[in-house]
């Protein structure tokens, strides 16, 4: 039996599940997204997605058909007729049907649907050995032209570099700013960890405020961890003690190379292993519940 998915009011199978060629979603990118997850028959950060979801909508004045309140509702009965506790949710407003002009005028009511399902960006091994990334030509948008705190469906920015780390045969790739200065990789966030500290770059140098970032950095200062948020460039990740990406899909996973340096000591440091652990217990008692 195929999956259930949310579309539109209702709840179809995937086979129904259709949007039409002329949705500008799909002909422009249009539109805006969110990647969750639910753990232990819970849904994590619902509302902190939910929030930068509206939030991305009303910078592209794309009207919401639903209450956020609706949309809540809608994650989780997505995952109630798919008899999940545990999954990836993968939540969507396009613009909607229009024509084949890029106007977004021409588009009367957005399209929306939840698909909740399963994800696993990397394999099991790479979370006990640490991930290799390589740093890649590709610039992050610009927040005068794309801004990249808006998680639309326009990721060719995101795919570019991708590719350039697919060429290089390495898991990842890290995505600098216009002036040099580091700000993330295709679809996760990047710490360090330097003499004890937490160190990640600011919003501002132009990134996607990450859910599982801000947790993080929250967990983080629970134990007592001094957390910063600055900019820095390449010399400062060859240069720490620990770095590791963060993400919904991903949670948190290490890197042990860049650029061909080796990280540290060259394995997932302690302060990797102690924030996923407290990461994944947190997981376990956050969030609306799913199934009373």
């Amino acid at each position: 039996m195929g999956m259930i998915i949310y579309l539109d009011g209702k709840y179809v199978p995937e086979e129904e599940a259709v949007v039409s060629v002329f949705d500008h979603g799909l002909l422009y990118g249009d539109g805006v997204f969110e990647g969750i997850r639910a753990y232990n028959n819970r849904v994590f950060k619902l509302s902190d997605h939910l929030e930068r979801l509206y939030e991305s909508a009303r910078t592209l004045i794309l009207e919401i058909p639903i209450s956020i309140e609706e949309m809540q509702e809608v994650v989780l009965e997505t995952l109630r007729r798919n008899s999940l506790r545990d999954a990836y949710i993968r939540l969507v407003v396009t613009r909607g049907k229009g024509d084949l002009g890029l106007d977004p005028r021409k588009c009367p009511r957005a399209t929306v649907f939840c698909i909740a399902s399963s994800i696993q960006l990397y394999p099991d091994e790479l979370y006990e050995q640490g991930l290799e990334m390589v740093t890649v030509a590709t610039r992050r948008n610009l927040s005068e032209a794309c801004n990249p705190r808006v998680k639309s469906l326009n990721y060719m920015n995101n795919i570019y570099a991708k590719i350039e780390a697919n060429l290089a045969g390495v898991s990842e790739a890290i995505m600098l700013n216009q002036e040099g200065y580091v700000a993330e990789a295709t679809g996760d966030n990047l710490f360090l960890v330097k003499k004890g500290k937490l160190i990640t770059p600011p919003v501002y140098v132009g990134l996607l405020e990450g859910v599982t970032r801000n947790t993080v950095m929250e967990v983080a200062r629970d134990k007592g961890i001094v957390v910063e948020e600055k900019v820095f460039t390449r010399h400062d990740i060859y240069n720490a003690d620990e770095c590791f990406l963060t993400g919904s899909a991903a949670e948190l996973i290490p890197c042990v190379r860049v650029d061909g340096r080796t990280i540290g000591t060259g394995k997932p440091g302690e302060v990797f292993w102690g924030l996923l652990n407290d990461f994944r217990e947190l997981t376990k008692v956050d969030g609306p519940v799913i199934f009373e």
